[in-house]
């Protein structure tokens, strides 16, 4: 069964549903999209890795992973998202060392959040992707907001909204950056991805 590439469309936050983020991957060569719900931590790793201009003063967990691996000359090739049953994913790892090929089973957003540090593609199956179909009711513009746990990866969007963004227009420049600094020391990625965007705007 042919493989399909898959690229991060978004992360939007659930009002409803609590600790809920729904992580949106869409097809690199066609229009459909697969929505997945995970928690808080992995959609905060997986939005600064996608970062430029935010760095955590201290390692996160997947940062850690990838230090680890670069240590040891391990090197993520890919990941797959291969089964969904009763809603949930399941996906592996494919890791190399020394010309020796491994396949590591994980949870999906942990899986999305490292393939990000490791610039390795992501794909999942023609039928995942059939089957996934049904579940689809997110909005066209997602863009990533921004991030923060649920047990298992897992398809449930009823309940989803699209968080709306808190208003920074009456500071000025200077209490915007110092602002992002209080953020960022304060490890509150998901305000520091805010007034990033804030800030960028006026740029």
């Amino acid at each position: 069964m042919s493989l399909i590439q898959l690229t991060i469309k978004g992360i939007s936050y659930s009002q409803t549903q609590s600790g809920a983020y729904a992580l949106v991957l869409s097809e690199m060569d066609g229009s459909r999209t697969l929505p997945i719900i995970i928690g808080a931590f992995e959609a905060q790793s997986i939005a600064i890795a996608l970062e430029t201009e935010i760095r955590p003063p201290r390692p996160l967990t997947h940062d850690l992973f990838k230090t680890f691996s670069d240590r040891f000359l391990i090197t993520v090739k890919e990941v797959i998202i291969h089964k969904l049953v009763d809603g949930v994913f399941f996906s592996s790892l494919i890791c190399e060392r020394d010309g020796v090929e491994e396949v590591i089973d994980t949870r999906t957003s942990d899986a999305i959040a490292i393939a990000v540090r490791f610039q390795a593609p992501i794909y999942t199956y023609e039928n995942i992707l059939e089957k996934a179909g049904v579940f689809l009711k997110i909005e066209e513009e997602l863009g990533i907001k921004d991030p923060a746990e649920k047990e298992e990866d897992s398809i449930d969007l009823e309940s989803l909204e699209i968080k709306k963004e808190p208003s920074f227009s009456d500071l000025s420049l200077t209490e915007l950056h110092n602002k992002l600094n209080n953020a960022v020391t304060d490890e509150n990625y998901e305000l520091a991805a805010k007034i990033r965007d804030e800030i960028s705007k006026r740029s």
